[in-house]
């Protein structure tokens, strides 16, 4: 009797470097893990995802479902995304922020904010290049610099001053004269941190006198908490200079499955940001961009208003618990995370042991960068009934150990 113990040979060319660089998304991973779990029987709760649980306002879903009745909608329509829906993001800037954008020039529609992100990467940055990157950050910042080809700056977050930058020790990096992005975040993911005003002045500053582009990421805008009110990038670079600003309806209206966001600012950057998407992707379908504007448009502040107050108490009821299973938070006033030092020091196990023996998934803090070593992240996007059960899951699982 023969046995073949020939291996199989893939028929298939090599991948290419920037594959090859870039490692699995930290998320994927964690979902195919409880993926696992759940077809076990296991009923795990998910505070590691930071998806609304809540519906998109009322008057939403009606313009969509009126939009797509409208058999004149259906067709492909302009790479600079539709009118209706750049004049909704013009409009809010101005009516929240004061700031006037030209929404032919200065507003582009993307997918998403995280698309953009990893696209205006592959506009600016080549083999050489520099990106600066939060120590603690969206891994689509560090993500879309690796598939460019380039190479990050780490710029350190000081935890004792509210996380905000170091740029005293950001103007020694040697390489800074390779620097061409810089990106930033407040409210902060994930460490919920808010800033005011004088740190984008502090950063436009930086900017111009380096010849970089600053980009800002402000997803979590109107998420905020104990009367605080973010500021947007633009507001300290009115002229748009050498500013960008990505905004999203993910987190503001609870549409975080629609992909619908803008990036806005500095107009060659946007048409730099244009070329690329113009060679990957045709827009949205007509009917988003019409449920979009509706949202920008039509939604009272006193949904907004309700709904932080929903988050707010979920906030308030993890900041509660946290030292009870072995937890130091940091209290902060925007975002819909919760972001806590792990007192023994050892976030992956933390996590891990939370996850198998609590069946509550929590993100580690080493997910968004080296300085995250030691930290998880809850997420306040989870209905009350299953935020009070995780926490009941984790007290019990903390006393057990």
């Amino acid at each position: 009797m023969t046995t073949n113990t020939s291996q199989t040979v893939s028929t298939l060319p090599p991948v290419g470097d920037r594959l090859r660089r870039l490692p699995p998304y930290g998320f994927a991973i964690v979902g195919q893990k409880i993926a696992e779990m759940n077809a076990a029987g296991k009923d795990v709760i998910r505070l590691d995802v930071g998806s609304p649980d809540m519906p998109p306002p009322d008057h939403v879903l009606e313009t969509l479902r009126q939009s797509v009745l409208d058999p004149t909608k259906h067709g492909y329509g302009s790479y600079r995304g539709h009118k209706v829906f750049r004049e909704a993001v013009a409009a809010y800037y101005q009516r929240r922020f004061g700031v006037k954008l030209d929404e032919s020039k200065e507003v582009l529609p993307l997918i998403g904010s995280k698309e953009g992100i990893v696209n205006l990467a592959q506009a600016y940055v080549d083999h050489g290049d520099e990106v600066i990157v939060p120590d603690l950050n969206y891994p689509a910042y560090s993500m879309g610099t690796i598939m460019a080809g380039g190479e990050t700056i780490i710029m350190r977050l000081d935890p004792n001053n509210g996380f905000r930058p170091d740029l005293k020790s950001l103007r020694e990096h040697p390489d800074l004269p390779k620097a061409k992005l810089l990106w930033v975040n407040y409210p902060n993911n994930p460490t919920g941190a808010v800033v005011d005003l004088n740190l984008y002045e502090d950063l436009v500053t930086f900017c111009r006198e380096n010849r970089i582009l600053l980009c800002s990421d402000n997803p979590y805008m109107e998420i905020v908490f104990d009367g605080y009110t973010a500021p947007s990038a633009l507001q300290a670079d009115p002229d748009k200079t050498c500013t960008v600003e990505f905004m999203s309806l993910s987190k503001t209206y609870n549409m975080a499955g629609w992909r619908l966001g803008a990036c806005v600012g500095n107009r060659e950057a946007i048409d730099a940001l244009l070329v690329i998407k113009s060679n990957i992707d045709s827009g949205h379908f007509r009917s988003i961009y019409d449920a979009g504007a509706a949202a920008l448009n039509d939604t009272p502040q006193g949904w907004i208003d309700q709904r932080n107050a929903i988050y707010q108490a979920r906030r308030d009821k993890l900041l509660a618990v946290c030292p009870q299973i072995g937890l130091s938070p940091v209290r902060t006033s925007g975002s819909m995370y919760v972001w806590a030092k792990v007192k023994d020091g050892d976030d992956q196990s933390y996590v891990i042991s939370a996850l198998e023996q609590a069946l509550v998934s929590i993100t580690a803090g080493e997910m968004y960068g080296y300085a995250g070593r030691g930290y998880v992240r809850f997420s306040i996007g989870i209905a009350d009934e299953r935020l009070d059960e995780a926490v009941e899951r984790l007290k019990g699982w903390y006393q057990r150990r």
